[in-house]
């Protein structure tokens, strides 16, 4: 019994004693990351941070700092998606603040100004004190609400403009169907005489008339007998 018990606890130590290897060796990558973040030299950074991670995958401070590489190589998506990971991973009030804090920077940048005011909020939550994240709570309030402000304008002009243009198809609707009864009216019907067309007839035949008369006058004139002067 005394024989289990001893191997039981030598297995023990030395899975704790490999999980502090690992653990160990999961921090000097991280240093030797923050080495060449320090120098800038942010892609080899990403290497270390990552190599970190793998050796230990609750590495907080690998997490974070592979985020911050990411935002300073302005991979803004990739390091929005390991900032939320650090702070899934941590209960450190510190840590959350800072990836809050950065996460609403980047959105910021992406004028995502919901996102940016919820991010700030919760950075505050975690530090109330930090008088730069308030600064910025404040001033993606403030943007938000005039970006608010501004669709709310702009939906009322395309209402309005809407509104205008259907105004003025009804007016050319008006206009046409106006214009199609103006030609109706200016157009004599089949069959009927306009007054002038009447009086131009009228004094035709009046001319006619007048020509008939005078021929009839003509011949008479020619079939009359003449007179024999007296013979005496």
């Amino acid at each position: 019994m005394n024989r289990i018990i001893l191997i039981l606890l030598f297995f023990c130590i030395k899975v704790n004693s490999q999980e502090i290897a690992i653990n160990k060796d999961s921090n000097n990558l991280t240093l030797d990351g923050n080495v060449e973040f320090a120098d800038k030299n942010l892609i080899e950074a990403e290497k270390f941070y990552r190599k970190s991670i793998s050796k230990d995958s609750l590495n907080i401070k690998a997490s974070y700092n592979l985020a911050n590489s990411f935002y300073r190589s302005e991979l803004k998506q990739e390091a929005i998606n390991q900032y939320k990971s650090s702070i899934e991973k941590t209960k450190s009030k510190e840590t959350r603040h800072k990836s809050f804090h950065n996460l609403g920077n980047i959105y910021m940048q992406n004028e995502d100004y919901q996102n940016a005011v919820n991010s700030f909020k919760n950075a505050l939550l975690n530090n109330p004190t930090d008088d730069e994240t308030r600064y910025n709570y404040a001033l993606a309030k403030e943007l938000l609400k005039n970006e608010q402000k501004d669709n709310k304008k702009d939906d009322k002009d395309k209402k309005d403009d809407k509104d205008k243009k259907d105004d003025k198809d009804k007016k050319k609707d008006k206009d046409k169907k106006d214009d199609k009864n103006n030609d109706k009216k200016e157009k004599p019907k089949p069959n009927k005489i306009s007054p002038e067309q009447l009086k131009n007839l009228l004094k035709a035949m009046d001319n006619q008339e007048k020509k008939v008369q005078q021929k009839i006058n003509k011949k008479k004139m020619k079939g009359s007998p003449v007179k024999n002067k007296k013979d005496w």
